[in-house]
């Protein structure tokens, strides 16, 4: 059934419901180029401007899952379960999660993207090792699932190519800050994967995409009851992002660190994080006699899947890391309690370094980015180190520096108004 772009756009405008057949029609309409850049941003603005109720948004969902493939893991005899973080700085909880997840009997297909702006990718985090590769076709993702019990690459061009070409357009309009277009994109590609079971990571705070918990909390909600109507057991955990996560932000750097956590050791915040959302994957995917993570990060089995993993996908575990070829450190202004680190402003750092970039198309450094000595609560001296930035040039100290003017405070004692690691569960 077709219909007119203009007719479509004003049930919107005047805060209609956009019917089932209204939806797909557009969505399909636009991804085929009948329906204009032009018209369909402005149905983007009617839409965050206006809203979508629940089953405009499953159907707005549904209808850019139709657009591509939808990937099929019935041929394994373990149950899936994938992990979804919403963005943040130093967030490299993938790493050591999907092996250990794997470790602890679930299969792991983890579609996973690159890094844009102040948050890092974690495909470009992975290619940090010499010879790992992000693409793999479909019978190679299988077969390295086979082997490792876990891959984590980059999503094929056939997966919801509808959500890729609204996503552009989104960007360069002003209209992707809609929790309903937000929910719908997130959650169009993850339902198309295919796995039976989904764990959200939803960041809050000022190195997230939501700033506070309430919006955090709508967004969670929004995507977890899509996964519901979707048929795949979905959670979601709010986690705090206004503090960075860890003590690494970069590439190379944030490897270093999972590495560390799969060996046993690590900051206290990735341990703990990465423990709770296996867990959750594991009581999500049904596994009742599922091993008991700490375990599998003891006794060494996690990090034998991430070895396995490593090397199905071409790359060396245990060659060494990209280094920066200049350094810079940040002392302690002053003796007390680091009382604030802004997670935004150590993002933007490491962006400014060459961890980042501006565009989709521009390269990144694999060794720069920021190391933090120091962390909200701790003690710190004047004088010693609070951080060390990392740059393959050091004519990028000087932007980073200003990044980071008013990033931190040290004060008598800890800031009682920091989020806890995590703030909310929500589920169905």
């Amino acid at each position: 059934m077709g219909f007119d772009a203009i007719e479509v756009i004003t049930v919107k405008r005047d805060r209609g419901e956009l019917s089932t057949p209204q939806i797909d029609w557009a969505v399909d309409a636009y991804t085929r180029g009948e329906v204009a850049d032009e018209q369909m941003s402005a149905l983007l603005m009617a839409i965050l401007l206006n809203g979508m109720n629940r089953r405009e948004i499953a159907d707005w969902t549904q209808a850019m899952i139709r657009s591509g493939e939808r990937m099929d893991w019935s041929v394994l005899d373990r149950p899936t379960a994938d992990k979804h973080s919403t963005g943040g700085v130093g967030d490299k909880i993938t790493l050591p999660l999907a092996p250990l997840v794997a470790a602890c009997g679930a299969y792991v297909p983890q579609l996973s993207g690159r890094g844009l702006g102040h948050t890092g990718g974690t495909l470009d985090k992975l290619e940090s090792i010499p010879g790992w590769r992000a693409s793999l076709s479909n019978d190679e993702m299988l077969g390295v699932i086979r082997t490792a019990g876990a891959v984590v690459c980059a999503a094929g061009s056939g997966l919801a190519p509808a959500d890729k070409k609204l996503y552009a357009l989104r960007d360069v309009t002003g209209t992707v800050e809609s929790i309903p277009l937000i929910a719908s994109s997130i959650m169009s590609k993850k339902i198309a994967e295919g796995t039976g079971s989904l764990v959200l990571d939803v960041k809050v705070g000022s190195g997230a995409f939501m700033k506070d918990v309430d919006s955090a909390r709508e967004l969670a909600r929004t995507m977890v009851a899509l996964g519901t109507d979707a048929g795949v057991r979905t959670v979601a955990l709010l986690t705090a992002m206004d503090r960075p996560l860890g003590n690494a932000v970069g590439n190379a750097l944030e490897v270093a660190e999972a590495v560390e956590v799969l060996a046993g050791g690590g900051p206290d915040d990735v341990v703990e994080l990465t423990v709770r959302l296996a867990r959750e994957m594991l009581e999500a995917a049904g596994i009742a006699d599922a091993r008991d993570p700490e375990e599998a990060l003891k006794d060494g089995s996690a990090m034998d899947v991430w070895r396995r993993m490593i090397t199905a996908q071409g790359g060396d575990p245990d060659a060494p890391l990209p280094k920066a070829a200049e350094f810079l450190e940040i002392t302690a202004p002053a003796s007390g309690v680091l009382t604030r680190l802004d997670a935004l402003s150590v993002g933007l750092a490491a962006w400014r370094l060459g961890a980042g970039r501006a565009r989709k198309e521009d390269p990144v450094s694999a060794g720069a980015g920021v190391t933090l000595h120091a962390k909200p609560g701790d003690l710190v001296g004047e004088g010693r180190p609070l951080m060390t930035l990392h740059a393959d040039e050091s004519t990028r100290f000087e932007r980073a520096l200003d990044a980071l003017d008013g990033a931190y405070e040290i004060g008598a004692s800890a800031d009682p108004g920091l989020l806890p690691l995590v703030v909310e569960r929500v589920t169905a």
